[in-house]
């Protein structure tokens, strides 16, 4: 293909059907608490968070030496100051935190090393070679060469210093966040108060969460919620003096109902099945909040031939809405196109609202239109938004950074998991181009235009049923072979046959009289000369 010009595709992904989510995550507002509740919370949560502070140093300090003999002498000193529970939930969540940094570390010399492969290409290349697709060329000029040789020295300053401390074990893991950390040394731009970041750096490192036990009651002894939405606490041992129950118990006067999925976790806590609960401080409002979260019974998957069964809808994510597009059977679209947009500027919990609320309208038009299947594109940009990939286009990987691909990749599959609806994930290759190739101009009119994403969404969605993104072309138009070019078919993946070449005029003609005359050349019905008569 290389010598006839043409580019060379690279070969795309089988759709698959997203897994089902593994977890459950409810939160509500505990409500009607006391000062003295709340003080009891702060003395616990701080108490606790300093054992788990102590035990998360332990654990880093370990490294990759730590063992079951280790474990258990940690879990041994956290007993003699709470318990053997809350010890138990203190060392697997250091366990645990370590493990997600050197996961993160992991991640970080990828990248590192990706930086530095491309800047020691491009340096190698003389100045002003043009690059080939997948392979950059070099740099632009003298300045800029020698710019991003400064640039590689520093990544590979750090390199040295991440393989370091990836060999000896070592992670860097700040409780309360290093973004939370960093900004004490910036109060003036966050428009914080040092006393209010006191506040929110505290609360930030409290611990008051507690593991799911299966077969316990309520599925939890040390933070039990009844079904009438008490909260009890186990104290730890030093504060046992605080309890107002039995058996070294705070009851709460506040009560908590869980508004989503409420029923859910009422009937496990009935069949006393675990449930992990977290309770934490929001210190700009002044509330406390209790999360619950468990493991749900793993339903089977729908099949393939019935989640397609009806139709299937296409989407496109961008970076401020959402295309969509319902497709039948047989990839044909249905209807107009639908576009949910979101925001992304702001806050987290802004952003986070947004992106719910589209998917919220897309999965009740997706379920009101009787379609059981919904179309997206697998996207990944962690490989995709470096200086070294991107270089000097600012504005693209800002774009691509802030798109919110993994939260509507969760969102999605949690919400649609809930309603019955099966998420496909297809190869995101050449969506847009070709959907825009081949759907944009001969679906727009004067009264509805189609956009180039609207166009993606049809592409997402046939590939998701097993067609050809392309649709069914018109046959060529200066002679009845196909000189022009090979004529695309639609039809079935069982169906046998091909499409064959263009029937004569002579038959084309007579089919479209129909049958009920007798056929050309018959005596009784002689045919004009030039139509298949045979002149005498």
């Amino acid at each position: 293909m290389a010598g006839t010009g043409m580019r060379r595709l690279r070969s795309i992904a089988d759709p698959f059907l997203a897994p089902a989510p593994s977890g459950v995550s409810v939160r509500d507002r505990l409500k009607g608490l006391t000062p003295e509740d709340e003080a009891v919370l702060r003395a616990v949560g701080a108490h606790l968070g300093s054992l788990a502070s102590t035990d998360l140093a332990a654990r880093c300090a370990d490294g990759t030496n730590h063992d079951k003999d280790s474990l258990a002498a940690r879990k041994r000193e956290l007993t003699a100051e709470s318990s053997s529970r809350w010890a138990g939930a203190i060392t697997r969540a250091s366990n645990e935190q370590w493990a997600l940094a050197r996961r993160s570390q992991a991640a970080h010399l990828h990248r590192l090393q990706t930086g530095i492969d491309t800047l020691r290409h491009r340096l190698s290349q003389p100045l002003k070679t043009p690059g080939t697709r997948g392979v950059p060329g070099g740099y632009a000029c003298r300045r800029e060469w020698h710019a991003k040789s400064r640039r590689l020295a520093a990544l590979e300053h750090r390199h040295a210093v991440a393989v370091a401390d990836w060999e000896e074990g070592r992670v860097r893991v700040v409780r309360g966040g290093k973004r939370l950390l960093h900004t004490r040394h910036h109060l003036d731009q966050a428009g914080l108060t040092q006393a209010q970041w006191r506040a929110r750096w505290e609360a930030a490192r409290f611990f008051l969460q507690a593991d799911g036990e299966s077969g316990k009651r309520y599925g939890n002894e040390t933070i039990r919620i009844t079904p009438e939405g008490q909260v009890s606490i186990r104290l730890p041992a030093p504060l046992a003096h605080l309890a107002n129950a039995a058996h070294g118990r705070y009851v709460l006067s506040g009560r908590v109902a869980f508004a989503h999925r409420g029923t859910e976790w009422a009937d496990r806590i009935e069949a006393d099945g675990a449930v992990a609960y977290r309770l934490h401080l929001d210190a700009d409002r002044e509330r406390w909040y209790v999360t619950a979260s468990w493991t749900p019974t793993p339903a089977p998957q729908v099949p393939w031939e019935a989640a397609l069964a009806r139709g299937v809808v296409g989407v496109d994510a961008n970076a401020d809405h959402l295309a969509a597009w319902r497709l039948d059977t047989h990839g044909n679209p249905i209807g107009n196109p639908h576009r949910f947009e979101f925001d992304l500027s702001g806050s987290a919990s802004h952003r986070d609202a947004q992106v719910r609320h589209a998917l919220s309208r897309l999965l009740r038009w997706a379920t009101t239109s009787g379609v059981r299947a919904i179309a997206v594109e697998d996207l990944d940009f962690a490989r995709e938004k470096t200086r070294e990939k991107h270089g000097r286009r600012k504005k693209f990987r800002r774009l691509i950074s802030g798109f919110p691909t993994a939260r509507l990749r969760s969102r999605l599959t949690s919400m649609a998991h809930t309603l019955g609806v099966s998420v496909i994930a297809v190869d995101p290759a050449y969506t847009s181009r070709w959907g825009a190739q081949h759907w944009q101009k001969p679906l727009s009119t004067q009264r509805r235009k189609v956009s180039r994403h609207d166009a993606a969404s049809i592409a997402v969605g046939r590939r998701a049923q097993g067609h050809p993104v392309r649709r069914r072309t018109a046959p060529p138009p200066h002679h009845q072979g196909d000189g022009v070019g090979h004529r695309t078919v639609q039809a079935a993946s069982g169906s046998c046959g091909r499409e064959g070449n263009r029937p004569p005029v002579t038959v084309r003609a007579r089919d479209a009289r129909g049958r009920t005359g007798q056929e050309r050349g018959d005596p009784a019905h002689p045919a004009p000369f030039g139509m298949g008569a045979v002149p005498k």
